[in-house]
């Protein structure tokens, strides 16, 4: 073999070689699978959607009878306690009159036909709670000097603040449901409206009554729900299915077209709560596969794999 035959072969050799590396290069990165996203779909319900807005309710007793000394004595009996339930005519204090404290029976043995007592009873006017008593047995009070507080038992009522822009509401939300700290609910009416709006927050009070078979403590705090919108028969869907850019601007859905496919679908929200989002537009198909987990960050006509 010459030396030309020999560099020829190593030549061919060397080109041979090359040829097959860049042949497995190939191959191996054809081989190199797309990355898939794991997702789970939802589809488009059809139902009732109501926005609602929650705001503090305080329970209160609109009406207070105070009860007054009718005359300058002595308490000689106290028939009431903090917190008790009297009824209207049930007496709650006698006072014996500073003259008749002075001269005892004097003038009854003097004329026994005279029949002086000089002790003055003092009634309730009303039904209701007592809040606050106080004097107590063997006090000297002034004529028209405060006894006690008897809180009306049939003044009891939420009084609701509702800021003033959303005073339009109240047309459609005379009927409002009070949720209590124990989890109780309570269908509420709304009786009046406060004439006034508070200076600082700008909230106008609203009456609320209630019917509970429980008799209920005054500074109590329910949730009052008030509706801000509702439709009966709206498109939506779950609100992680629901996708939207960093100012709120722009909202999506990643709609699936094949089975491993998803492509971005521009839509506009209406109605939206803390669980579900209506869809305005575009219309979907209650058979169209939407991603409900596994959506962020996926880039129109991602890959994705469907999972139960």
């Amino acid at each position: 073999m010459t030396r030309h035959h020999y560099i020829l072969m190593l030549v061919l050799s060397a080109f041979a070689f090359s040829s097959c590396s860049s042949g497995g290069s190939t191959a191996e990165e054809e081989s190199t699978p797309t990355a898939v996203t794991h997702v789970t779909v939802t589809h488009i319900e059809q139902g009732a959607l109501t926005d609602t807005i929650t705001l503090n309710a305080t329970s209160t007793f609109l009406q207070k009878n105070y009860v007054k000394a009718n005359a300058i004595g002595y308490i000689n009996k106290v028939n009431i306690k903090p917190g008790e339930y009297v009824h209207k005519g049930q007496l709650l204090f006698t006072i014996k009159t500073k003259e008749a404290q002075s001269i005892g029976n004097t003038i009854n043995v003097l004329d026994t036909t005279f029949k002086f007592s000089g002790v003055n009873r003092i009634v309730a006017s009303t039904n209701g709670y007592v809040t606050q008593l106080t004097h107590q047995l063997g006090d000297y009070v002034q004529d028209g000097e405060q006894l006690a507080v008897i809180s009306d038992h049939n003044s009891f009522a939420f009084l609701l603040q509702v800021p003033y822009e959303l005073h339009q509401l109240m047309a459609h939300n005379q009927t409002l449901q009070l949720t209590l700290p124990d989890g109780t609910q309570l269908n509420g009416q709304v009786a009046s409206t406060m004439p006034s709006v508070d200076s600082l927050a700008q909230t106008q009070g609203l009456v609320i009554k209630v019917n509970s078979a429980q008799p209920l403590p005054e500074n109590l705090v329910a949730k009052a729900r008030l509706i801000k919108a509702a439709k009966s028969n709206a498109a939506m869907l779950p609100k992680s299915a629901v996708l939207a850019n960093e100012t709120l601007t722009e909202f999506w859905v990643m709609k699936i077209i094949n089975d491993s496919t998803a492509v971005k679908i521009l839509v506009k929200k209406g109605i939206e709560t803390s669980a579900k989002v209506e869809l305005l537009s575009p219309v979907f198909q209650p058979s169209d596969r939407i991603i409900e987990t596994g959506n962020y960050g996926l880039a129109d006509t991602a890959k994705i794999r469907i999972t139960q």
